[in-house]
């Protein structure tokens, strides 16, 4: 691999981990804000097996009896998980056929930087909108529970984080 290729593909990498790194500095950012009115504003993404962590609609779904969610919270939460997971799955399918492409790409000899500058914004553009999508998913799950059900619900999450956090052979 010449110097070219290897400059490349380490500031493809140093992209990539700059923006997860800027993700969870803004997901911690909003915690620290407004913790007590934010519950929904957290680490744990909607994305499911894309981007690991679980779901928050999907966590409040599964405790529905622990937060007392009514017949029509639940067909709420249900249709917006739903329709978020409709809309994120074409824009997933779409960064991973960019990020392959830009990996074609700079296995050519010499590597087209601007064909690889231009993929990489392609890619961002999708991985906006995917951030979007899920700020506004939330957002709706949240307008779905009361100021109660959000309190419980941060519980629930902290409770989960703490278990999973604890090291094995160690008491929880």
């Amino acid at each position: 691999m010449n110097k070219v290729q290897k400059l490349i593909l380490g500031s493809v990498f140093t992209v990539l981990a700059g923006g997860a790194l800027v993700n969870t500095s803004n997901v911690a950012g909003q915690e620290g804000a407004a913790p007590a009115k934010r519950p929904f504003a957290r680490g744990d993404r909607m994305m499911g097996p894309f981007m690991g962590g679980a779901p928050l609609i999907t966590i409040a779904l599964n405790h529905k009896t622990d937060l007392s969610l009514t017949n029509d919270q639940v067909a709420n939460l249900e249709k917006i998980r739903s329709h978020y997971q409709s809309q994120v799955t074409p824009l997933h399918e779409q960064v991973q056929s960019i990020e392959k492409e830009i990996i074609t790409l700079m296995q050519q000899t010499p590597a087209n930087l601007i064909q690889i500058k231009s993929k990489i914004q392609e890619a961002e553009k999708y991985r906006s909108d995917l951030r979007y999508l899920r700020i506004e998913a939330l957002e709706n799950g949240r307008s779905v529970l009361s100021t109660q059900q959000q309190d419980q619900l941060k519980t629930l999450v902290r409770s989960r984080q703490g278990h999973f956090r604890t090291p094995q052979g160690q008491p929880s």
